[in-house]
């Protein structure tokens, strides 16, 4: 069957909200590793999921699922081992007194859960956000996710607060003390939601600010954020689906990077490389808090497979030594890319970390006008050539850059070759 003929078929059952990637869409059907392959047979490196965190596939993984698969798949009502010992597992990976664990199936459950626990132990209602993020589609999620739900619609309890863009922000590259700047705005935040009759229930920010075209806090800025927030009596969320799992190359979850713990840890998609699999991770004091007053069933969420997917990515990521792979590639990624910064003047800046890269692309490198149409030459370029990545950012003018865990030296230097190719054949 052609693609042309899959698309018609595919538009007449599920309707015109779906989209798909690139102007040629891609009818994939197989994935091995970093590489994915379509229909007919040729190859794609895969520079942009984040889902297929330790790669497409992976045979530890699909060996583990397909085991238990074949025994026992139930729910979390009943016991089982591998359910709790993926709990004690994932718990133990993180600081403090983050511990305990609440499964559910996407990233999406996981941030409409935390939203429901700190509304429930603070007793306020409000929910500060970064403006243009995205946490999800539920429907309260989809009122946080600011980047897409319209301004005008806003909810009463819910504040936004600019995120720390040192390119074009209110403070900038060379400026001093970024990090209290942009902290600042919490404090209107707060003092407008509680002018609204709403106490601050929550504070919940990527660690990485992946919608905003991949942007790193900088230093001081969660620090000061959550000091606020929790003298305010709220809780912290830190919302790890884009950021955790070593994708930031220095620690196992991105919020270590700035020295924080939060109350509240949110997980998805990377943690079941390409399994339903997600989760809520908290505190005993907070989790008993809130089982004071409701419990909390998920049918399919911590169900004994996706235990065992989780289980059998965790082993990879230690026994493939992940972080630090990680870490040295992704500092190699960076390094090309910033070499490419200096040669073509499209490019206004590189930033990100580890295995996750924003370049955001400008037509006046003084007045830093957005080149949304560049990128998507650079994005539908590099599918022509065998190379798979997104496009981000308010003006969808970042060339995001996020492939699986396990991207090694040889894909570094495909990517960097064909990323200089796209941009010497870039049209003005």
């Amino acid at each position: 069957m052609s693609g042309s003929e899959l698309l018609q078929r595919r538009h007449t059952a599920m309707g015109p909200t779906y989209r798909l990637f690139y102007e040629e869409p891609i009818h994939l059907v197989r994935g091995e590793g970093v590489w994915l392959f379509d229909a007919e047979g040729n190859r794609f490196l895969d520079c942009y999921n984040n889902v297929a965190s330790v790669g497409h596939c992976h045979p530890h993984v699909v060996n583990a699922l397909s085991e238990q698969a074949a025994t026992l798949n139930t729910h979390t009502r009943y016991l089982h081992e591998n359910i709790v010992r993926y709990a004690e597992r994932l718990g133990n990976s993180l600081p403090g007194e983050l511990s305990v664990c609440l499964f559910v199936c996407t990233g999406t459950e996981a941030n409409d859960l935390a939203f429901r626990i700190a509304r429930t132990v603070t007793g306020n209602s409000g929910a500060v956000v970064a403006e243009n993020a995205y946490h999800g589609n539920s429907m309260v999620v989809t009122e946080l996710s600011t980047g897409e739900y319209p301004a005008e619609e806003r909810p009463d309890y819910l504040e936004a607060v600019e995120p720390p863009n040192l390119f074009r922000g209110s403070v900038r590259y060379g400026e001093s003390n970024p990090g209290k700047h942009y902290a600042g705005y919490i404090d209107s935040a707060l003092e407008a939601l509680w002018e609204r009759g709403h106490g601050p229930a929550m504070f919940l920010c990527d660690t990485i600010f992946d919608s905003n075209g991949a942007l790193t806090a900088p230093k001081g800025y969660f620090s000061s954020v959550y000091q606020k927030v929790r003298a305010a009596g709220g809780l912290c969320i830190a919302d790890e689906v884009q950021s955790g799992l070593c994708r930031l190359g220095d620690n196992m979850w991105g919020f270590e990077d700035s020295d924080v713990v939060p109350d509240i840890v949110t997980m998805g998609k990377p943690i079941g490389d390409g399994h339903p699999l997600a989760a809520v991770v908290t505190t005993p004091t907070i989790a008993e808090a809130f089982s004071s007053r409701f419990h909390y069933f998920n049918t399919f969420g911590g169900n004994p497979v996706s235990a065992a997917v989780g289980l059998a990515v965790l082993d990879v990521i230690e026994q493939e030594d992940i972080l630090n792979q990680v870490h040295e590639i992704g500092g190699r990624l960076g390094a090309g890319l910033r070499l490419l910064k200096d040669r073509f003047p499209v490019i206004g800046d590189v930033r990100g970390k580890g295995l996750f890269y924003g370049i955001e692309l400008v037509t006046d490198t003084d007045r830093l006008t957005p080149a949304p149409s560049q990128a998507a030459q650079v994005q539908n370029f590099l599918r022509s050539k065998g190379v798979l990545l997104g496009t981000t950012g308010p003006f969808d003018n970042v060339v995001k850059i996020r492939p699986p865990l396990i991207f090694a030296q040889e894909h570094v230097e495909l990517l960097l070759v064909i990323l200089e190719q796209a941009f010497q054949a870039l049209e003005p």
